[in-house]
């Protein structure tokens, strides 16, 4: 599933950024944003003004680490459970982090880490009843229309197609990618295949862009693409082909 020609110059003239994404665009519940609170701004210090915010967000529970909130920036609650793909899909589909009670800052930042989602992960199966609301993946250049370029190796294309046929992601799950002003480009439409995935949506540094794409994402696995390479090193591939062999689909792979 990886590329050539055109699309490896394309690719080799940017770097990939990765960056996080919180609950909404900065991270802070809906609920705390979307309605006003009664501070008093008019004849207070900026001291003031702090220590009401941090009153209200300890008396709400609103932020989650660190505690207490007072004389500290607040990272906030989101209510969300964060899957990570497996790396290269060797053990697995997706990882789900569980931070340990009481996590600090510093764990969490581990969390974040290779080491972290070892350390603090447990995998999820494909029998798993899982739905994901919003999906995040990495690129090196996309263009406003929301046609991506990956680094080449195709596995988040197929990290897609693998969750839609296990029922995780739908056509109106939104994919989001996180770049640099830089990456976004016009890319030629010649360049994209069947089972390249779309975004939804891009954030830059300067920009949220709507791409408004209409083109399909990926319903499931498109086996005429799958080699016997891929599925020597992809258990969980090999797994649901097996499971859709037993449904009566065609699994066969390219020769």
């Amino acid at each position: 599933m990886a590329r050539r020609g055109p699309t490896r110059r394309v690719r080799g003239s940017l770097w990939q950024l990765t960056l996080d994404l919180g609950s909404n665009a900065r991270g802070i519940p809906f609920s705390f944003v979307s309605k006003p609170q009664p501070f008093i701004t008019t004849g207070v210090s900026k001291q003031d003004i702090r220590d009401q915010i941090w009153d209200f967000m300890e008396a709400q529970n609103l932020a989650d680490f660190p505690r207490p909130v007072h004389h500290r920036i607040p990272n906030f609650k989101s209510g969300k459970t964060l899957l990570v793909p497996t790396p290269r899909l060797r053990t697995g589909l997706f990882n789900k982090i569980t931070p340990p009670p009481g996590a600090t800052t510093a764990v969490l930042r581990k969390c974040a880490t290779s080491q972290g989602v070892r350390d603090f992960s447990v995998p999820v199966g494909l029998d798993s009843s899982i739905q994901v609301d919003l999906l995040v993946v990495g690129s090196v250049a996309v263009s406003e229309k929301g046609w991506r370029i990956g680094k080449g190796e195709g596995y988040a294309d197929l990290e897609y197609a693998m969750m839609a046929s296990m029922g995780a992601v739908r056509a109106g799950t939104p994919v989001v990618t996180v770049v640099h002003d830089c990456q976004v480009m016009d890319i030629p439409e010649a360049l994209l295949e069947d089972h390249d995935l779309c975004v939804d949506y891009i954030l830059t540094p300067t920009r949220v862009i709507v791409t408004g794409c209409v083109r399909p994402k990926p319903a499931g696995i498109t086996w005429s693409k799958i080699t016997s390479e891929m599925l020597e090193k992809i258990p969980v591939l090999r797994s649901l082909r097996d499971r859709e062999r037993r449904a009566g689909k065609d699994v066969s792979i390219r020769a």
